[in-house]
């Protein structure tokens, strides 16, 4: 029952809460949407770009973010109160050189960076058994796991930067969101990650899809614990399940099944949860490592149902698995010989 339950509230969620931000509130902070040109992204940016801020669009195609960057800017007239800046940033995360380069460039360009959303990911059923990142990585754990930790592992310094100039009081206010999914409950296998299949990964995609979803979530957790004490908020969340990127390549039967079954929604509702992840003062730096799910509700460690998942990534030392430790120091071993 308890399952189900989870189940039901995380499909079927009551309205969003935290829908938009106070005009020009967010003025002088810097924010990071990877992926931000389509779907859940794009949404994201639109809502934030009222609030004043400096919003980066890190994105693979140049000419899709511009295109995105307009139709965003023509939403809301020049001189308005609060209108912000949107800015194109080059990003592969499937190539980790791109993800070295796009962390250099922003350097060069920005001192700190207050809220990083790790948005960017790829749908379940796009990829075939058998392909291979740039660099020789199962796509999945390549793109969700190991190109997304070393772009935010990258960015610390301007993360740190931002946290100190927002003084102790503001703890928790500079973040960094990982992008989960409800296919971690139903999909990931047993502990969430299984090390032996990290290297060629499952042929089911779907398992496939929610161990690497398991394990952004352990990564986010391990951030928590490496870098809560400078004042930085790790969230993990679940935007939900939109009509996106995250069903691409899904037969038509399914996709008019869940639609007809009122499971699909529309990608703002992503938007909203991963607006209450990054900027709700609901989320405190106390509440590092936790869990969120649509449209915008913290699930604490004894609402979660996958009791294993909680296991696995609790260090050793409390009497977990530390499968989160194990899977940042195995990130790190691959992106070694290439940045």
């Amino acid at each position: 029952m308890e399952a189900l339950r989870n189940f039901k509230t995380q499909t079927w969620p009551p309205p969003p809460e935290f829908t938009s931000v106070a005009p020009g509130s967010q003025k002088g902070r810097v924010f990071m949407v990877t992926g931000g040109n389509t779907g859940i992204g794009f949404q994201l940016c639109k809502l934030l770009f009222p609030s004043g801020a400096t919003i980066y669009m890190a994105s693979r195609s140049k000419d899709k973010a511009e295109k995105a960057i307009k139709t965003i800017e023509s939403s809301v007239p020049e001189g308005a109160q609060g209108r912000g800046q949107l800015k194109f940033l080059h990003l592969d995360l499937g190539d980790l050189k791109s993800v070295k380069t796009a962390a250099e460039t922003f350097a060069s360009l920005e001192p700190k960076l207050d809220v990083l959303w790790n948005n960017a990911g790829i749908g379940a059923n796009v990829l075939k058994f058998g392909e291979r990142t740039t660099q020789n990585l199962e796509p999945f754990i390549g793109v969700h796991c190991v190109a997304t930790l070393l772009f935010t592992q990258l960015l610390v310094p301007q993360l740190k930067a931002a946290a100190a100039a927002a003084g102790p009081s503001a703890a928790g206010q500079t973040r960094v969101i990982w992008t989960a999914s409800s296919l971690m409950d139903s999909g990931s296998p047993t502990n969430g990650v299984d090390f032996s299949m990290l290297d060629q990964g499952f042929k089911d995609r779907i398992t496939n899809y929610g161990a690497t979803k398991a394990g952004t979530w352990f990564l986010g957790r391990e951030f928590a614990r490496r870098y809560g004490g400078d004042g930085i908020l790790s969230v993990t969340l679940n935007p939900g399940n939109l009509k996106a990127s995250s069903f691409d390549g899904t037969s038509w039967p399914i996709m008019f099944a869940l639609n007809s079954m009122g499971m699909i929604h529309d990608p703002v509702f992503g938007g909203y949860t991963n607006l209450y992840s990054g900027l709700s003062p609901d989320l405190k730096i106390e509440h590092n490592g936790t869990y969120v799910i649509p449209w915008g509700r913290r699930r604490p460690d004894n609402e979660i149902t996958r009791k294993d998942l909680l296991k696995a990534m609790t260090p050793e030392s409390e009497g977990g698995l530390g499968y989160a430790k194990k899977l940042w120091e195995w990130c790190e071993e691959q992106w070694k010989p290439h940045v």
